[in-house]
């Protein structure tokens, strides 16, 4: 069992396993079909098979991935809702992203115009002053 920096142990949680299948088009997006399984590796027929949906944005800083849940009792319902359910996603992603923009430019500090910026470095390491 493997103990984390604050001191938490990080358990795998055997009552809630699946395993994975990934279908693609090579085109649009990827699928993962989560199967539920119990802690031997068996199918688990009293849970439902979940579905989720993976997409790039592409983005002026690079390729941003996009995951969303596609409810739905088959993959062919998955696919169906697929184009719609990134479009959310992107739409929401995006919302967020400005949200964030928002907030970081309200946290901005700007110095007032009586010197009060930044130390020089070598202040802080008792240097760049000369001595009286």
């Amino acid at each position: 069992m493997s103990t984390g920096n604050d001191g938490r142990q990080i358990t795998m949680d055997a009552a809630n396993l699946y395993r994975e299948e990934i279908f693609t088009d090579r085109r649009v997006g990827t699928i993962r079909c989560l199967l539920p399984v119990t802690d031997s590796g068996s199918a688990d027929a009293t849970r439902a098979v979940l579905f989720v949906g993976q997409a790039q944005v592409m983005t002026p800083m690079g390729a941003m991935p996009i995951s969303f849940e596609l409810p739905g009792p088959t993959l062919a319902a998955a696919v169906a809702q697929f184009g719609d359910a990134a479009e959310h996603a992107v739409q929401e992603t995006m919302r967020e992203l400005q949200e964030l923009r928002r907030e970081q430019a309200s946290s901005l500090v700007i110095p007032d115009s009586a010197g009060g910026g930044l130390p020089n470095p070598g202040d802080l390491l008792g240097r760049g002053r000369p001595r009286r």
